[in-house]
């Protein structure tokens, strides 16, 4: 779970050390931090935060005319895909403008009096996401103005009335344009907000997206759509099973595990040597988990290790582990029991049993003697690339994750050696 996010007084206090301050008019006037956070439809002679880095000081200006440019409040050429690309890949090339895009978004998501505007700015912030997080000391920020909104549909649309409304005093010019600026388009604020609120979770652990091909349009489109259409990887077996309803109303399993698995045994992945333990190439697999969350698979494949490693993945992103938390503890004090580790795995859901005893099966193959000659990875060593992806440990303390990981890696290896999944041949 993320931590507290921090108080509103803490979120001001952050901001007076680290915005680095705008002037404004002819004697170079401090703006107030209130202004500083809110939408601005003018462009920005310096960065939002403070920095020493004169490229960086350099390329936040221009991408605060990117983001106005996506959220719709600055004319130009390029479409909005194409704006989103080119902003993400500066950001996913340059760690130092990450804050500051996210800085930008929070500004101009704030006291925004355009409803398709401010939805488009956390639609931005939201494909972000899925490319690279804030910084630890950013994270706690961004997680506090997101959690704002996770039920602020009312508040926002009575905000958007108040500052129309003060607007049209000042200015009571075209009656036109203020209909044009409380009509509702787009998702609710708050669906954003929830989907920014779980993927901020995962890209702070995971540290978003690696290798060294920069970001797609196709990549863009996809992370866009995962806002409303949940990706298989990160959701929970639930969510996976139900959207595979329309698809595969017959399957029992996830197409997701079934498919990745008899890739890796028909590429040859049981008679390749460190299956498992070496990695595939690292742009081969996130292109492969592009098309797998768009229920397709390759024919072109030729390495097993890149099924291989996207389906570890696969194991390891899952929103709860295979073997759920609350079976943790059972399955620590029993790694040195068959008997009883084997009891373990018949108290569970029955997708989460099922899931379980196809990976056990899975790996049952690996672990013949006749293969293990060929890939050198024997019982044991299935047993600790594969127990991380199965089972969390939840504590913090180093000494006690220590110590769960030989007994996790015991567990695992007791059902590999000792459970009969014979019933799962031909499940799908």
């Amino acid at each position: 779970t993320l931590r507290k996010p921090i108080s509103q007084s803490s979120m001001a206090d952050w901001a007076s050390k680290n915005l680095n301050m705008h002037t404004q008019g002819i004697f170079r006037r401090r703006i107030s931090i209130s202004n500083m956070l809110s939408w601005n439809g003018g462009s920005i002679k310096k960065p939002m935060l403070i920095t020493s880095n004169r490229t960086i000081k350099k390329e936040a200006c221009e991408m605060f005319k990117l983001v106005q440019s996506y959220m719709g409040d600055r004319q130009t050429r390029m479409d909005r895909n194409h704006v989103a690309l080119v902003t993400v890949t500066k950001c996913w090339s340059m760690q130092g403008l990450r804050d500051e895009l996210y800085i930008q978004l929070i500004r101009q998501t704030t006291d925004n009096v355009c409803y398709r505007s401010l939805a488009w700015g956390w639609e931005l912030m939201a494909i972000s996401l899925a490319f690279f997080s804030p910084s630890p000391k950013f994270q706690s920020y961004l997680e506090g103005y997101i959690y704002r909104h996770l039920d602020s549909d009312e508040n926002i649309a009575q905000r958007i009335k108040e500052l129309v409304d003060l607007k049209n005093k000042k200015n009571s010019k075209s009656r036109k344009k203020r209909k044009q600026n409380t009509e509702d388009e787009g998702l609710p604020i708050s669906t954003y907000a929830k989907y920014c609120y779980r993927k901020l979770q995962k890209v702070a652990v995971t540290g978003g997206k690696k290798g060294l091909r920069k970001p797609t349009v196709e990549e863009i489109t996809h992370a866009r759509n995962a806002i409303l259409t949940p990706s298989l990887f990160g959701s929970s077996l639930e969510e996976i099973m139900l959207r595979q309803q329309d698809m595969y109303p017959g399957n029992k399993l996830p197409w997701v595990q079934t498919q990745l698995s008899q890739q890796v045994l028909a590429l040859g992945g049981e008679q390749t040597e460190g299956i498992f333990r070496i990695p595939g190439d690292i742009d081969e697999v996130n292109a492969l988990k592009l098309q797998v969350d768009q229920w397709r698979m390759p024919s072109n494949l030729s390495d097993p290790n890149i099924p291989a490693s996207l389906l570890k993945l696969w194991y390891r992103e899952l929103e709860e582990p295979v073997i759920p938390q609350q079976f943790y503890k059972e399955c620590i004090s029993n790694y040195e029991n068959p008997d009883a580790a084997v009891a373990v795995v018949q108290l569970l859901p029955e997708l989460n049993r099922l899931v379980l005893c196809y990976l056990i099966h899975f790996l049952q193959i690996f672990a013949q003697p006749s293969n293990v000659g060929r890939t050198k990875m024997d019982v044991n060593n299935l047993a600790m690339v594969m127990a991380p992806n199965c089972l969390r440990c939840q504590s913090d303390d180093p000494r006690v994750i220590f110590e769960n990981t030989r007994k996790e890696m015991s567990f695992l290896r007791m059902l590999i050696v000792h459970l009969d999944t014979s019933f799962i041949k031909g499940l799908v």
